[in-house]
């Protein structure tokens, strides 16, 4: 009898897990089969999974995973803000012309290039987890701008489907906002389940190249991983974008670890006059997938960039580092190699090519 009641439970977990999986909205949705042949197709598809361009290999011994499993019961109490961070409130004044950035946060960033606006990632809820009332919460209070009051942006782009860069609730209010959504291969199929029109969504591969409303974008390649359940790991692409305008170019490296595909996207499209590249959330046990901030500066160099701003932090805590850590470390490896760093206050608006740049170390809490 016990052992029936035992399978009985198991049964009743198994099958639980499986239907929320199925039709909890939030984990979003495969590409159908009839529609996968782009996919199938592509030179970074194997075996039924996505591929990075190198051996890209995760410690997951049971040293390692006991190692992490110490670190997190033991805590950090420096791994948020001592207070909630205030953020500067979005001024979108049509004014100001050139290309124009504002960062909302971790790696949600608003560009203005050629008067075409660009959301990029735009994660703006308050928990980077498919249920937000168990994960880590946002530091910050208050949004520059909600989303609701946000006018009409021209695309959205994604860099692949972790929670922390497509948030189902965002989308929701984008999506009546955002005249297309560009994103890498696969990512489609959340956004369809989530109420976005086909015609509205364009994917592409990594070294795809095509124009925007007479901007030049490149989906270029980044090392990391994807997936949204337990269920679907790699079965959607992760990238990095080019952005390139008639006075400005822009690169965005979306999450990765460094490889040799920063140098090779530099040679194709750098120089960039401003690089938004992720510094934050890492841990030496996730270097190929989560590069160190020193790596960060290397991989600005590697694309040729000229003016760089830190992006992948002040948001959440989904690394056990302080919370000041990444851009402490970005500001001194950028001062020692002699480039050039921007740090706004989330809100602040950054001019490209304007011959001043925030750099105060607003991030140093009393």
């Amino acid at each position: 009898m016990t052992l029936i009641i035992i399978v009985g439970v198991i049964a009743v977990i198994c099958t639980t897990a499986y239907l929320v999986m199925r039709y909890y909205p939030t984990f979003g949705s495969r590409t159908p089969r009839n529609s996968r042949q782009t996919i199938l197709s592509s030179a970074n598809y194997a075996d039924g999974k996505f591929l990075n361009q190198i051996p890209t290999v995760i410690t997951n011994n049971l040293w390692s995973t006991f190692s992490i499993l110490g670190k997190m019961i033991k805590g950090n109490p420096h791994s948020r803000p001592k207070h909630p961070l205030l953020s500067v409130p979005v001024s979108l004044s049509p004014e100001v012309r050139g290309t124009k950035v504002t960062w909302f946060g971790h790696s949600a960033v608003l560009l203005e290039v050629n008067g075409v606006t660009l959301f990029m990632d735009p994660m703006l809820g308050a928990s980077p987890s498919p249920f937000p009332f168990i994960g880590g919460r946002r530091y910050g209070t208050k949004l520059p701008i909600e989303l609701r009051d946000l006018p009409s942006v021209d695309a959205v782009l994604l860099s692949h489907d972790h929670y922390d860069h497509l948030d189902y609730g965002s989308i929701q209010i984008l999506k009546d906002k955002a005249q297309k959504f560009i994103v890498p291969l696969g990512v489609g199929a959340h956004l369809v389940r989530w109420g976005v029109e086909r015609q509205r969504i364009e994917e592409y591969d990594w070294w795809d190249e095509f124009h925007f409303q007479g901007l030049q974008l490149v989906c270029t390649p980044a090392r990391h991983f994807s997936g949204r359940s337990l269920l679907d790991r790699n079965s959607t692409l992760w990238c990095s974008w080019v952005i390139k305008g008639e006075a400005s170019s822009i690169f965005f490296s979306g999450d990765s670890g460094y490889g040799p595909h920063f140098a090779e996207i530099g040679e194709k499209y750098g120089p960039f006059d401003l690089t938004l590249i992720e510094c934050g959330q890492y841990d030496t046990q996730w270097a190929p997938i989560h590069m160190m901030p020193e790596q960060t500066i290397q991989a600005h160099l590697d694309v040729k960039g000229k003016l760089m701003i830190p992006i992948h932090w002040a948001a959440f805590t989904l690394a056990l580092h302080d919370w000041t850590d990444p851009v402490e470390r970005a500001v001194k490896a950028a001062q020692e190699r002699g480039t050039l760093l921007a740090t706004p206050q989330i809100g602040e608006t950054v001019v490209v090519h304007s011959p001043n740049y925030p750099s105060t170390p607003w991030w140093r809490q009393d």
